[in-house]
């Protein structure tokens, strides 16, 4: 980034579980973090991308247009190798209303292929921008494997089916601590507060 250090981030994302972990790994950092809570007027940019980081920097661009802030934006979801990677960047949009609707989809669509397991992956790309500009981007993935039914009530998401091996427990079994340090969007926001810390001084 180049010009007068900013002293505010725009976190484009309305997901409050999104947000609860965002700020967390950013605590500390010498800015004012907003919301788009503080633009709404501001539309949302429909999400065409083919990829995560498509959508990311479509986003991250969108909204720093249309705000004036420094924006960061991320697009991140579960890719199932046995369904060929979906739901992916459908992920939020996937079939059902409901996650316990999603995951029930998803066993269904297991059983089409004759099976009731696969290896998996989550996938975080963040991208930060500045008017049109992209300033920085990365992603983050955390490897793992399904486990239906789903299991545990913390974290958010599909986090009940998602299965972390290190751990021995499914991502809404352990702590918003112990997932943060691993998970995909944990990699890619310490990877974001690191290039801030150094653009910022």
């Amino acid at each position: 980034m180049t010009g007068r250090p900013p002293t505010r981030l725009l976190v484009a994302t309305t997901n409050l579980g999104k947000l609860d972990e965002i700020r967390r790994i950013l605590d500390g950092l010498p800015m004012t973090l907003v919301t788009l809570a503080d633009h709404p007027q501001t539309p949302q940019p429909e999400e065409t991308g083919a990829t995560f980081a498509e959508n990311a920097r479509l986003k991250a661009r969108h909204y720093a247009v249309a705000t004036g802030e420094l924006t960061v934006a991320e697009d991140s979801g579960l890719q199932i190798d046995a369904l060929d990677g979906e739901p992916g960047v459908r992920s939020a949009r996937f079939n059902g209303e409901s996650y316990p609707e999603k995951f029930a989809t998803i066993q269904r669509m297991l059983a089409g292929r004759g099976t009731d397991a696969s290896t998996a992956r989550f996938v975080c790309a963040v991208a930060l921008a500045r008017n049109d500009e992209l300033a920085w981007e990365t992603t983050g993935v955390i490897e793992g494997r399904l486990h239906l039914p789903a299991r545990g009530d913390a974290g958010f998401g599909y986090d009940p089916i998602f299965y972390y091996p290190a751990y021995g427990r499914t991502l809404a079994e352990v702590s918003a601590e112990e997932k943060a340090a691993v998970s995909h969007r944990g990699q890619a926001f310490r990877g974001l507060r690191a290039y801030l810390e150094k653009a910022l001084g």
